[in-house]
């Protein structure tokens, strides 16, 4: 099957977010599934080149789970509209920085970092750039990787964080409370397959920026930080 047919079936289970329409549409939706599993899997051989560590994840477990958790959630539609992998050395519940992927019709896109972080793991990231933020500076301030993700992103405090007084240096960068840069993925790219290369060569460009949040918290463990 082409990887045409990612968005025509999320597409259409937009349109009839319902069991019953998933069970008349099974195999549609194992062909799909499937589909995605190859492209994950390729995705996840080459970034074993670029993060050794990850040389032991299996990628049907880099893939998020398409029904919904609707418990707490006033959107009891069943299942999510959108294919996602995630890829972090700890796995998919990690403390650490992954790289994210996301296909959605005219939403899809990729992205990297920490988001959300829990509070041990936000306090070190924010030391680290209270001690080293030039680097990180450094980082999202080279020509290549700016003119690939433009910013960073995340919710940031509106005044200073707790110990860090507003006049300091770095005072721009510990405001955020997640740490992420993105880029988007055109409906043409998911649908010729060129998103896969456009991926890992944008993964690539934000290593440098994985391994600086990498080094600040390399010694928490715990916590859940899916993109």
């Amino acid at each position: 099957m082409s990887q045409n047919q990612f968005l025509p079936f999320l597409q259409a289970l937009s349109d009839h977010n319902h069991k019953d329409w998933m069970d008349q549409n099974r195999n549609w939706y194992l062909e799909v599934k499937e589909d995605f599993l190859k492209d994950v899997t390729h995705l996840l051989q080459n970034l074993t080149e670029l993060e050794p560590d990850m040389i032991h994840l299996r990628p049907k477990d880099c893939i998020f789970r398409q029904n919904r958790d609707v418990r707490f959630s006033p959107n009891k539609n069943p299942y999510k509209i959108n294919l996602a992998a995630y890829f972090s050395v700890g796995g998919k519940k990690s403390a650490g920085p992954g790289y994210y992927l996301h296909i959605q019709p005219g939403e899809s896109f990729l992205a990297g970092g920490i988001w959300m972080p829990d509070a041990e793991t936000l306090k070190r990231i924010r030391q680290e750039i209270d001690y080293l933020g030039s680097d990180l500076i450094n980082i999202l301030e080279e020509p290549d990787f700016k003119s690939t993700f433009d910013s960073l992103e995340g919710e940031q405090l509106k005044t200073s964080p707790r110990d860090y007084p507003a006049d300091h240096p770095f005072i721009a960068l510990l405001r955020y409370k997640s740490f992420i840069v993105s880029q988007p993925l055109s409906d043409e790219e998911i649908k010729s397959g060129k998103y896969k290369e456009k991926t890992l060569a944008s993964f690539k460009k934000m290593k440098p920026f994985q391994d600086f949040l990498g080094r600040a918290i390399e010694e928490v463990e715990g916590g859940e930080n899916i993109l």
